[in-house]
């Protein structure tokens, strides 16, 4: 089973080389979800390991409807990563009522070719997606990382195993969201091929500030998180020990 580590930042793609995982999705942010990162990130990180390093392009947080303006700018990040040597995109489109955009989507597939496209957790809010995994099979999208639309994959396992059996092969269901050393195993029992954690552990913590740089509503400052090698070695031993 390959274990894909979602890194937000260098030293966690550092610590995902070091513990042995097979896979990066480089992003920044975790705390809204992920968003595309920096250049300089992608740079540094492609010069310092050499795992395949897929790049999440998402211009924002908050939902995945874009104006035809951060289109542009996905399209441009997406040429922009592959020019620069990263092995796979993770993106995607919906429409205002949370269906598949399909003809942008199929678009940010064409931009992102030959590499292998991920179609990122915006699926777990399309509200049929025994049909989506029909339209992303159809535009030529190779996985589809998401919780089954619950709260955590092993809250999901029975969506999950649904849209696995449903895509039959024709592309790769990559569970993701709270994935652990605890519940890996349920996915391999279950027949899933790759899963998707971001191990990550409280690093450091500062003193609150101030004056705040962010609403409180959303997330607390002063918190720095990255994927930990002794997590996602926990979770290797998991999946790895299990027949």
């Amino acid at each position: 089973m390959l274990l894909e580590i979602c890194a937000a930042n260098i030293q966690s793609a550092i610590n995902a080389e070091k513990a042995g995982a097979h896979r990066i999705e480089l992003c920044s942010e975790l705390a809204v979800g992920g968003i595309t990162p920096s250049f300089g990130t992608l740079k540094t990180v492609l010069e310092t390991v050499s795992l395949p390093v897929f790049v999440l392009i998402r211009p924002r947080s908050g939902n995945f409807i874009y104006t035809e303006d951060e289109f542009e700018v996905m399209k441009a990040d997406i040429r922009q990563s592959k020019s620069m040597g990263c092995a796979g995109i993770v993106s995607g489109v919906l429409n205002a009522d949370n269906s598949i955009d399909f003809e942008r989507t199929k678009e940010l597939v064409e931009v992102s070719t030959p590499l292998p496209f991920t179609f990122h957790r915006a699926f777990d809010c399309v509200n049929d997606p025994m049909e989506g995994i029909d339209q992303l099979a159809e535009i030529g999208v190779n996985r589809i990382l998401t919780s089954g639309q619950q709260a955590t994959a092993e809250d999901g396992l029975r969506l999950l195993v649904q849209l696995k059996e449903k895509a039959n092969k024709r592309l790769i269901v990559l569970p993701g969201g709270g994935i652990n050393a605890e519940n890996a195993k349920l996915f391999k029992q279950n027949g899933f091929l790759e899963i998707h954690a971001s191990a990550s552990a409280l690093i450091s913590k500062t003193e609150k500030p101030k004056i705040a740089m962010n609403s409180a509503t959303f997330f607390e400052e002063g918190k720095q998180f990255e994927s930990n090698s002794e997590i996602i070695q926990s979770i290797l031993k998991s999946i790895q020990d299990e027949v």
